[in-house]
Formats: structure tokens, C-alpha cells, sequence
């Protein structure tokens, strides 16, 4: 008999439901996530049973151990899983054994498991973009204090010059005590942000694919790094518009106002994504380290007329314009 397992799982503890075939509940139990507890009753299983889980925090190590006791984990989609989100009786004992039963109807949204080195992979580009993130935060935590103290800023900060300028100023105790601990955090944070470029760059040499994506406008070595790791196997998207919509580059879908035609910029579709020279903006829904490097790699602020001088020609139909007499409207753009 075959049995199908649904994991509500949580940062220190499990809820752990058994259903069989006919969709009869055999156990749910609520157990420690330390290995100790949950191999007693994951180890009973038979190799292949598959199991059901939410993309949680930190479940990466649960990965690791279906996969040690010969079971198939199946890693469920969040925000997807409306049978759990709209259940009027919720708790860790429902979401368990509604995520088995979905698993046993073949009916969950899951998401792609992630081989080891993709994982990996991925931890070190956030690794040293959060360094990054908080380097950026150091430098604007002193741009700050000398803006508040009505200093005007003739130079760059960063290089040794401008680093010995804010040595000498002459600052009250405090401002200079912020922007000493500023400074030092930076000189802190330059060592290990160097050795991770390095091990990027060292990765990245010999990848065909990172070559490839260096050779379209915008995108760099850290963005092509970014995009192979947060994408991992191509091979999952069926099709170039799938991979598209997972990284928030289709356009997005208004409702239009029934009182009157559709905005321009609704139906323009000026949300599409980051490599838009109309100016769109990334798919809230995309993953967000690929909404950062995409968005990146559009133009920059200033460099293009914001509304309208730089977007290229229409290629078909635009706007319906209603006609001067009241007839039937008439397009306008190039057909």
C-alpha cells in the first residue's frame, strides 16, 4: 500500500501527516526537527515515498535528508498552494494533511528543487550582495552625517584622498565618532567582498553560459553569474516566454475601466520588466535577486528621456481612436 506525506514545517518543529490511497489519514504527529525524532518515523517509510513540504525557511537541510533516507521530496509553491491558504479551519495539523492529500491527487503546485551546487552557488552571490548592500548603507549612513552638519562634498569619499579629507575634518565628538565606526566597517567589509568577486570571477571564466549573457547590452559578470544561478536548469521552463514570466519581463494584465478606453499606459504595458527602455519595472512575483540585477541592467536613470523620445516604433496596433463622426475606431501605431 502506498502512502503519500504532507510536512507543515516550521524553524524548530514539524507537523508530519500520513495518508494512503484512499485518502484515509494514518498518522499526524508533531515532531522536533532534529534528526534524532524525525528518522524514527521518515525512516520507516519505503524508498521512494514522496514527501510534501512548503518552501519554508531554511529547508534546504530537509532536502538533504529525504533524500539520505531514499524518499522523494517534493517541494511545495507558497504562495500557490491556495487549498491551505483558503481554508477556513487552519492550523499545522490541516496544512499537513491537506498538502498530503494534494500530493496523493497529483494536484500541488511545486517548485524546482535546486541541486546542491546550484544552492551553493546561489549562497555565495547573496553572501556578497548583502556585504554589498551593507557597504552601500555604510556610505550613505556618512554621506548623511555631513549632510546634516551642512558639509558639501567636492570629491569622491571612497579613494584615499577623499578618505584622508574625512580623516582631517573637523567634526563634533559624535558626527565623528559615526562616521569613524562608518569608515571602519567599510575597511572591514572590503577584504571579504574581494575574495568573493574573486571566487565569482573564478567560476564564472569558464562558463559557457555566462559568456553568452555578457554578450547582450547591460549585462555584466555578476549579473550573468546571477542569472545562471537563480535559473539553474533551463531545461525546467518549456518554453522562452515561461522563463520570461518567471523573471518578470512579460507584461502585466490590467483590468481596463469600464467607464471609458484603456490608459496608454496600461495598455503599453510600461510594467514589463527591467530590460524595458520604456522604463517598466520587474514583476513584483519574480524572484527578487533576479528583479534587482534585471532592473539593474536597464538604462540608468537620466541617460534616456523618461517619457517618450528614445521608446522605438510601435509594430502593430496601439490605440483604438475613436473616429471624428462617431464610426467605428480607428487604430493608430505602423501595422
Amino acid at each position: 500500500m502506498s502512502v503519500y506525506v504532507g510536512m507543515d514545517v516550521h524553524r524548530k518543529r514539524s507537523q508530519v501527516a500520513v495518508v494512503d490511497d484512499a485518502g484515509i489519514q494514518q498518522r499526524n504527529r508533531n515532531v522536533s526537527n532534529h534528526p534524532t525524532k524525525l528518522v524514527p518515523i521518515l525512516g520507516a517509510l519505503a524508498p521512494g515515498t514522496p514527501v510534501a513540504f512548503e518552501a519554508a525557511y531554511g529547508w534546504g537541510w530537509l532536502v538533504e535528508l529525504l533524500e539520505e533516507l531514499e524518499l522523494d521530496p517534493h517541494l511545495v509553491h507558497p504562495s500557490r498552494c491556495k487549498a491551505i491558504a483558503a481554508a477556513r479551519l487552519k492550523n499545522d495539523k490541516v496544512d499537513a494533511r491537506t498538502l498530503a492529500q494534494l500530493l496523493r491527487a497529483d494536484l500541488l503546485p511545486e517548485a524546482w528543487i535546486a541541486p546542491q551546487p546550484v544552492r551553493d552557488l546561489r549562497a555565495l552571490l547573496r553572501h556578497r550582495a548583502a556585504l554589498v548592500r551593507l557597504s552601500t548603507s555604510c556610505k550613505n549612513r556618512i554621506h548623511a552625517v555631513l549632510a546634516d552638519r551642512g558639509i558639501g562634498e567636492d570629491r569622491g569619499l571612497w579613494t584615499g584622498p577623499g578618505r584622508a579629507w574625512l580623516a582631517d575634518l573637523e567634526l563634533p565628538p559624535i558626527p565623528r565618532g559615526i562616521i569613524q565606526d562608518c569608515c571602519g566597517l567599510l575597511d572591514a567589509l572590503a577584504t571579504p567582498i574581494a575574495r568573493l568577486e574573486r571566487e565569482i570571477h573564478a567560476l564564472a571564466k569558464p562558463d559557457p553560459r555566462v559568456q553568452a549573457l555578457m554578450a547582450l547590452p547591460g549585462i555584466g559578470k555578476l549579473t550573468a553569474m546571477t542569472l545562471v544561478a537563480e535559473i539553474g536548469d533551463i531545461g525546467r521552463f518549456p518554453t522562452a516566454r515561461k522563463l520570461c514570466a518567471w523573471a518578470g519581463l512579460t507584461p502585466q494584465v490590467r483590468n481596463l475601466r469600464p467607464q471609458g478606453p484603456p490608459r496608454p499606459h496600461h495598455q503599453a504595458g510600461l510594467t514589463v520588466g527591467a530590460g524595458d527602455l520604456a522604463g517598466g519595472r520587474p514583476d513584483g512575483q519574480a524572484p527578487p535577486h533576479v528583479r534587482r540585477r534585471l532592473w539593474r541592467a536597464g538604462p540608468a536613470p537620466g541617460q534616456q528621456h523618461r517619457h517618450c523620445g528614445h521608446r522605438p516604433p510601435a509594430a502593430g496596433p496601439v490605440l483604438p481612436r475613436p473616429h471624428p463622426a462617431g464610426g467605428p475606431a480607428q487604430a493608430t501605431g505602423e501595422g
